[in-house]
């Protein structure tokens, strides 16, 4: 058996992803729609690029293979994900040149059924073209397999893995076969007990969890492998499922949430759906037995709790329920995640959830409270992100984490939010916040499902290349016939300026040069976006309404719109670096002529040439936090030049008064400087500008 502490002697994977996931029931939306967001939080290698994989027709007799996923660039390579070609798949497409097709995994191939999806997938099938959407979320798990046909040592021994499915090719299948989310979960749950799953295998253990929505519902799927027995060729699985209720929502951030799973739930009709090994194992290890009358609870049981440190997983959940239900005010610190149960599965939201909304959480830093990773001294001058209850928005100091300029974002050097506490280069324990907004961010979206629309339209994914902080969500609908290059191309291995993921990590590094004064731009910025989005998607809404999709003419189609748009966005998120880097190019603020503009407004000038006061004029603004100036000994720094008093003492020249420099132009002030030099009213040196403007008598 393969426990969670030696999961970090796999690698599996190259890169496992820590994730923030959520999933908002029907009656919990402001248009009636089921939504799931992801956000993919690799650690710098991650592929985020957004693919089509076109629907198709099988051949009777077909065998659908199952691949190893390396989760980093290139995630697949090859010809086999459908009939027709994926070019971004190709061998010879792939960055640095031609890269042979990956090998399916041995003895892992299932009967192809004839007829597959068309599905849009980032690491993870991501939305299909009937509604299914899917949002991953990393967890930790009691138990770890190894993929099938790799060795790995365990105990001192070399180990086989007997593992078929990780739960990248689960989400694939769920994608290429389903439109109904219960029926996905039963399909990938039963393939998983049949050849087995397995997990990431980095230190956040073996197991995972998805969200799982179509137009009706939405669920919460965790699985983690079971213990294989003695001499079977192959593993197996232990997995759950729990309904979200449509009037409410439910987060899940690399830890499960399923508690009580009702054993008498109906598998149709029910709000569970379970592997009868989530019983049998219980009882095996006498964790659970049904003589007690006690409901299993599956966290408490199956969860290897929080990992890299306390509160990794908790403070994201907190942060998402005090952001759509405050009046919950659930407690933001706790002893221990899996037995004290701190918070709900789900929860009611206080209003009505949109996709902005879902954006927002996507982007909390904890701004505002006492787990700002600003600083506490930046509060007062950041926007409250929301949800706090007022007792957390001002006590405890925490300093300047955020540097000068606050910002939240703070990176890896094999610590702080990734890794376990100590493991830096300096052998320094400790550890930042885990926030839900993040700059290692590879890719999010928001899956969105809407009944009354026909699915080619109904179905939206909103794709957002790089950090969510930074990025724009962009809508992209389930019928597509072709997706833009500004997604299906950009990745960390080649910078692109073609590309949606390069714009936005381009405006992302940029704003860590003054970050609370610049993400006020970027954010401006995302909600116009947000709102010309919206109007663009009830456009297209209305154009499905009244016209034949998919005609002979790409541009007679309305979902073509969705295409451009995403052109039209990669150019102005562009001209928002090329804004930033104006507006507050060496320290100073420039105004500009335009919202997002690169010019700066006419001036008026005076006779001399000087700028006339009061007219638009470069400030050297805005300088340094004064607290934190005095925290890193500003104050003690170089002295002011001498006064007066201090030289007529060493010149032995009358004792004179300072006269200030004048409110007028800057050419006034030469001449009064010119004026002290020439009659002898200075009192030292020729050259001495502070000595220069004083009159002495």
């Amino acid at each position: 058996m393969l426990t969670a502490k030696l999961l970090p002697l796999l690698a599996l994977a190259g890169r496992a992803a820590a994730c923030t996931t959520v999933a908002v029931g029907k009656a919990a939306t402001v248009d009636g729609s089921v939504m799931c967001s992801h956000t993919n939080d690799g650690e710098g290698m991650s592929d985020p690029r957004m693919i089509r994989i076109p629907a198709s027709e099988w051949p009777t007799g077909t065998m659908r293979k199952v691949f190893f996923n390396p989760e980093d660039y290139p995630r697949y390579v090859g010809t086999d994900r459908a009939t027709t070609a994926v070019p971004e798949y190709l061998p010879q497409n792939q960055i640095g040149g031609y890269m042979a097709p990956f090998e399916p995994m041995p003895g892992c191939e299932i009967p192809q059924v004839p007829h597959t999806y068309q599905y849009y997938e980032d690491a993870y099938g991501a939305h299909n073209e009937k509604q299914l959407g899917i949002a991953e979320s990393t967890c930790s798990g009691i138990f770890g397999a190894a993929p099938r046909g790799q060795n790995v040592t365990a105990d001192g021994k070399i180990v086989v893995g007997k593992a078929c499915w990780s739960i990248d090719s689960l989400s694939q299948i769920a994608m290429e076969r389903h439109s109904r989310a219960r029926d996905a979960i039963r399909d990938i749950g039963r393939l998983a007990e049949q050849t087995g799953f397995y997990g990431a295998g980095l230190f956040e253990g073996g197991a995972e969890s998805l969200l799982i929505t179509d137009v009706d519902e939405a669920w919460i799927f965790h699985i983690l492998p079971s213990e294989p027995a003695d001499g079977e060729e192959y593993s197996s699985a232990i997995w759950a499922a729990q309904r979200i209720p449509d009037d409410s929502y439910a987060a899940v951030t690399n830890a499960f949430i399923i508690r009580d799973i009702d054993r008498d739930s109906d598998p149709d009709t029910g709000d569970f759906l379970f592997s009868e090994s989530v019983f049998t194992t219980a009882r095996r290890h006498r964790w659970w037995s049904e003589e007690s009358g006690e409901p299993l609870d599956f966290t408490a049981t199956f969860s290897d709790g929080e990992y890299a440190n306390k509160y990794y997983s908790g403070r994201r959940l907190w942060g998402v329920f005090n952001y759509f239900s405050p009046s919950l005010n659930v407690p933001a610190e706790y002893l221990e995640y899996r037995y004290s149960k701190p918070y709900p599965v789900t929860a009611k939201p206080d209003a009505l959830i949109s996709v902005a909304d879902i954006a927002a959480v996507n982007r909390l830093y904890y701004i505002g409270t006492n787990y700002s990773q600003a600083g506490s001294g930046y509060s007062a001058d950041m926007p409250d992100e929301g949800g706090a209850p007022p007792s957390l928005r001002a006590g405890v100091e925490l300093g300047y984490p955020g540097g000068p300029w606050g910002s939240p974002d703070h990176v890896a050097g094999n610590n702080n939010t990734a890794m376990p506490s100590g493991a830096n280069q300096y052998g320094i324990a400790g550890n930042w916040e885990r926030t839900i907004g993040l700059y290692r961010t590879s890719e999010s979206y928001i899956s969105q499902s809407r009944k009354n629309l026909p699915d080619e339209c109904g179905g939206v994914l909103w794709y957002g290349p790089y950090s969510a902080t930074y990025t724009v969500y962009t809508p992209f609908a389930a019928g597509m016939k072709e997706l833009p290059p500004q997604v299906t191309n950009g990745t960390h291995m080649q910078l692109d300026k073609d590309t949606m993921f390069w714009a936005n990590r381009y405006v992302g590094n940029y704003v860590q040069l003054k970050w609370w004064a610049m993400i006020e731009d970027v954010r401006a910025f995302q909600n116009e976006q947000m709102q010309h989005h919206l109007a663009l998607q009830a456009r297209v809404d209305t154009a499905c309404g009244r016209r034949p999709l998919f005609s002979s003419m790409p541009s007679d189609d309305p979902l073509h719109a969705y295409y451009t748009n995403a052109e039209r966005v990669t150019r102005e998120t562009w001209n928002l670096a090329d804004h930033l880097m104006f507006k507050y190019a060496d320290g100073q603020l420039h105004p500009t002529d335009t919202r997002f503009g690169t010019l700066t407004p006419p001036r008026a000038y005076g006779s001399f040439g000087d700028t006339v006061p009061g007219s638009v004029s470069v400030i050297d603004k805005p300088g340094y936090d004064g607290a934190w100036l005095e925290t890193v000994g500003f104050p003690e720094g170089p002295p002011p030049p001498p006064n007066c008093t201090e030289l007529a003492q060493r010149y032995n020249r009358p004792i004179c008064g300072h006269v200030a420099p004048p409110n007028g132009p800057f050419r006034e002030w030469l001449q009064l400087k010119e004026f002290a030099v020439v009659t002898g009213l200075a009192c030292a040196y020729k050259g001495d500008a502070a000595a220069a403007t004083n009159n002495c008598h």
